[in-house]
């Protein structure tokens, strides 16, 4: 049996958590108290890591080292204990006999507790059956670990736990140490391919007083010398633009994004991005780099073309398919676009293969990515770049000479996610000022994702940006690729987390924020003035009614809706095995993270409708009121405690 099948030996009656933690804690001050305080000590010298020593055994059999790393297993034999050392290159055993040690020393060690920090000096050798280990001739505690390792030797099972407390999940996995691995060597390996192309690595301003470069929703925060908002970046895009400009041909960055929206397994808050930016390139050597950037990271990473990733084998050998929007739209919904040159023609086309317009502009490129986005985007498993964007959904982006209504844009899809985003770039300043008051035009209608006029940035474009290739790939979702991720957080150390232990009103407040208020943290309700609709006269027989099936529901994720600004989409547990997916039009009452991990009530045996081209498989329950002439809105929330389908009676 290999250290990483053993388990650790303990007592079958264990004590609790606090008792654990107080007998910890009393060894502690027993060693302090006769002068032995582990956390004294500063420097310890590690000649050789676990993996050093059993990758190079021929040559240090016999010889002495010195090792450090944290206790994972202890296993007693009279006189002698075998431990598993874990540094951060792996794992070795360590032998540990009371004639190596002395009685004292010995006895000392065998305090010591699983998640100890220790630091050993001995002999490199191997055991009867054959195991390399180190012979311990001196063991020091550096460190005590004042809280028990989880029970589980794997590691932790609850994901929300191993996400907060990622220092944790770390310790115990290693699938997790390695996934992190392959995240620090891709952003080297994109570096290095970068580089031998010439590129130069910047770096620029994370806080800027205007929200440029994408279409998102920013963070705002305040300057208090200034005293101006200023908006946490959504994209580098337009000053690596400006560096172009100032004529540093081969640019990128890579940095954090900041978007104030929704989360889900393929979205958080804070990620990583890398974008770059060629002169005299356009978005065809675009698609070259981008290609070949992921298919030789996936070959000297994994050793391999082929990965998995969500249950899906994906083929990242190099020819990856090419194809315009239209084709892709012509292949998968049956609507030819080329065929169509008027505005509503399209839209009624669209339209009549079930493409939702709600809300949206009526023309022929609206008409045409909607139709992408609904029914296309889904079936794209194998890497796919498409191509030729409408211009309306690409502000940023030089029209086609071909086709004006149509933009040199591409986005890499694998499987149907969005991994990278690339332009020939609009270099036009007189175009670029009619796409950018456009943006305006559809902030000042409320869509607060859109562009805002960014009038250096046009000063620039008119001292002459040269044709230019342009592209921004998603890190997070790389990793995801790479490591069969089924969630952003797995390849964040960090990822954004609601806070347990202060609500969502009080932060708010505390930040001077003018944030939409859940109804359910408004304060007391002065019920003298809440005006509830008139009680239904009409009687509905009981077997009517019994027909509706209302079940208890967890909310696993939650977003906005794109392009809308009252719907949320959530993906519910009902207890079934298979995500349940609900729109609700509750978008201004609450912010979707604010819902997730929530027990709420769903009627769930309405049949689907479609809503922004998205199905909707049920409703979930409200409660309303108006309140001095304005309608107030609470999610209908249960106990937590009840389990997923509970069925409501």
């Amino acid at each position: 049996m290999s250290t990483e099948e053993r388990s650790v030996n303990q007592p079958e009656e264990q004590p609790s958590l606090s008792e654990q933690r107080l007998i910890r804690r009393a060894k502690l001050k027993e060693l302090q108290d006769a002068g032995q305080d582990p956390f004294q000590i500063t420097k310890f010298v590690v000649k050789h890591h676990s993996a050093d020593i059993k990758e190079g055994f021929e040559a240090l059999e016999g010889a002495m080292t010195s090792v450090a790393g944290r206790i994972m297993s202890k296993r007693g034999m009279g006189k002698a204990v075998f431990c598993d050392l874990q540094d951060g290159k792996g794992r070795i055993q360590l032998y540990v006999r009371v004639d190596e040690l002395g009685e004292e020393a010995f006895a000392k060690f065998k305090k010591t507790d699983i998640g100890d920090i220790v630091g050993v000096e001995g002999e490199v050798f191997k055991t009867k059956r054959g195991e390399i280990s180190v012979k311990a001739h001196k063991v020091t505690l550096l460190s005590k670990s004042l809280q028990p390792l989880p029970e589980k030797f794997h590691g932790l099972t609850d994901k929300e736990m191993r996400y907060r407390q990622r220092y944790v999940d770390l310790i115990m996995n290693e699938d997790v140490r390695r996934a992190f691995r392959i995240r620090t060597a891709f952003i080297k390996h994109m570096r290095r391919y970068l580089d031998e192309r010439d590129y130069l690595e910047v770096e620029t301003p994370v806080l800027n007083t205007i929200s440029g470069g994408a279409t998102a929703r920013p963070f705002i925060t305040h300057h208090n010398t200034l005293d101006i908002d200023m908006y946490m970046r959504i994209a580098t895009e337009l000053n690596l633009k400006r560096l172009t400009v100032g004529g540093f041909e081969r640019v990128y960055e890579i940095g954090r994004i900041f978007r104030n929206e929704g989360m889900d397994p393929k979205h958080n808050p804070e990620f990583t991005t890398i974008e770059l930016y060629e002169a005299y390139a356009d978005f065809h050597d675009m698609m070259d780099i981008a290609e070949g950037v992921l298919s030789t990271a996936a070959k000297e990473i994994l050793g391999s073309y082929r990965v998995t990733w969500l249950g899906n084998e994906i083929d990242l050998t190099p020819g990856w398919k090419r194809m315009t929007m239209i084709d892709a739209v012509r292949e998968y919904v049956g609507v030819d676009f080329e065929a169509i040159s008027d505005d509503e023609e399209a839209c009624k086309a669209a339209e009549a293969k079930g493409i939702d317009l709600e809300g949206c502009e009526r023309t022929w490129g609206t008409a045409l990515y909607e139709a992408f986005d609904q029914r296309v985007e889904e079936k794209l498993i194998q890497p796919t770049f498409i191509t030729m964007y409408p211009v309306e959904v690409s502000p940023l982006t030089k029209r086609s000479p071909k086709d004006p209504r149509l933009t040199e844009r591409f986005e890499l899809f694998i499987n149907h996610c969005e991994f990278a985003n690339a332009f020939s770039e609009l270099n036009d300043p007189i175009d670029q000022r009619g796409r950018f008051e456009h943006e305006l035009a559809l902030r000042e209608m409320g869509n607060d994702e859109a562009g805002m006029m960014d009038e250096d940035f046009i000063n620039a474009l008119e001292y002459g940006l040269p044709p230019t290739g342009g592209m921004g790939i998603g890190i997070d979702r790389c990793v995801m690729l790479l490591t069969d991720s089924d969630s952003i957080r797995d390849g964040i150390l960090f990822p954004t987390m609601k806070p347990l232990d202060k609500p969502e009103s009080a932060k708010r407040a505390a930040a001077g924020t003018n944030c939409a208020v859940p109804a359910a943290e408004q304060g007391p309700v002065d019920f003298s003035k809440v005006e509830i609709e008139p009680l239904f006269q009409e009687f509905v027989d009981f077997e009517t009614f019994a027909k509706s099936d209302f079940r208890a529901v967890k909310v696993k994720a939650c977003e906005s809706v794109k392009k809308s600004a009252k719907l949320l989409r959530f993906i519910l547990d009902d207890g079934s095995g298979t995500d349940r997916q609900i729109l609700s039009g509750i978008a201004m009452y609450y912010k979707p993270e604010e819902l997730v991990g929530k027990t709420l009530v769903a009627i769930i045996n309405l049949p689907p409708r479609k809503m922004m081209g998205q199905e909707s498989c049920g409703m979930l329950l409200s409660a309303v009121h108006t309140e001095h002439g304005e309608e107030k809105l609470h999610l209908v929330m249960v106990d937590d405690a009840i389990p997923a389908g509970a069925k409501l009676c």
